[in-house]
């Protein structure tokens, strides 16, 4: 036992000493100037127990610090900024208030499916996949640090989700772009462009003209744009190209007229903040049109060429789609799958 009386100074000295189990590195903690032997025996359990959990610290650090180590490892492996700041977000509003407190390698199965499935009740399904996803991979970064021996996410299984939200017709984007013409709102050339194309937001503000072929009739898309990565190849990472309307070419050529700047549309101050689905919403509410999102009339895009006939392949092909899932939901909007089944009933 590390303790020891030293009779010149009257008082005894406890000492502990211990290897940590991992590194094998010798750690030493020790008191002086105590005055009787069982105070001393008492403060001997006292070290043990505090050099172990000095050892456990390191061993098996708590959430916040895993977090913090697992988000700067994240944002090195190459991930895009707005990701990592995503992540960085949905887990510390989420989780840093329940967890704050508790060591990685407490964490069981049980608890993380407790936490998805009823702490996140009042969430979305899709809120709660993005939220075990994010949890997943913090734990697995864990493991492959050797912090912990598995992972201890449970396999759980979501309703799919194949709601998309409010699109505007072909007759309430003629209304939407009419009227913003006549108007000379600031933003007519951006949602003519965007109700046109199908051009993603980032896609939209990093077009220059060096990627538009006038004469050909083509736009090429090779760069996207978001406020925090700034200018980034495009979400697919595959470069394509999209046809330009005929009535959407003398708009081009004004606009073209307009600019000496290098990019297609112009920089405005709610498209820089990220908040260009503000403008779109107060403008269809004066109108009394539906309140869509601005990334909405990509998808009204899509469903209005599925109801014209256009094949399906070459609309993915155009809007930068890869998943024929997702297309599939476009389909059934547009009811273009059922469309000609009851030509043949006539029970009357």
């Amino acid at each position: 036992m590390g303790i020891k009386f030293d009779e010149k100074k009257n008082y005894y000295i406890v000492s502990y000493h211990r290897r940590h189990p991992v590194t094998r590195e010798a750690k030493n903690i020790s008191r002086r100037g105590i005055k009787t032997k069982a105070e001393a025996e008492k403060i001997y359990k006292e070290l043990i127990i505090k050099l172990s959990e000095k050892f456990n610290e390191n061993l098996h650090p708590l959430w916040p610090e895993i977090v913090a180590r697992f988000l700067e490892y994240y944002a090195n492996c190459g991930n895009a900024k707005n990701t990592v700041k995503n992540y960085k977000q949905c887990i510390e509003a989420n989780t840093f208030h329940i967890w704050s407190k508790k060591r990685i390698n407490e964490f069981s199965t049980g608890e993380i499916r407790d936490f998805i499935q009823e702490d996140l009740s009042k969430f979305s399904e899709a809120h709660r996949k993005s939220m075990l996803k994010i949890l997943r991979a913090v734990f697995r970064y864990a493991v492959e640090q050797n912090i912990i021996p598995r992972d201890p996410c449970p396999k759980l299984k979501f309703k799919k989700n194949e709601k998309i939200k409010k699109m505007l017709t072909e007759d309430e984007i003629r209304i939407l772009l009419n009227k913003a013409r006549e108007e000379n709102h600031e933003w007519f050339y951006v949602w003519a462009l965007a109700c046109y194309t199908g051009l993603r937001n980032g896609e939209l503000y990093a077009l220059k003209w060096e990627s538009v072929d006038l004469k050909k009739r083509i736009i090429y898309i090779t760069h996207s744009w978001n406020k925090i990565n700034g200018f980034k190849e495009t979400k697919s990472g595959d470069d394509r190209v999209v046809e330009i309307a005929p009535s959407l070419l003398p708009i081009l050529i004004e606009l073209k007229e307009k600019t000496t700047d290098d990019f297609v549309l112009p920089r405005i101050r709610d498209w820089e903040t990220g908040t260009q689905a503000k403008p779109l919403k107060d403008f269809l509410k004066s109108l009394n049109l539906p309140l869509i999102r601005f990334h909405d009339l990509r998808a009204s895009w899509a469903t209005i060429m599925l109801s014209k006939g256009i094949e399906p392949i070459k609309i993915m092909s155009m809007g930068g789609w890869k998943d024929l899932k997702t297309m599939q939901i476009y389909i059934r909007k547009s009811g273009i799958n059922i469309q000609g089944i009851t030509n043949s009933l006539n029970f009357l």
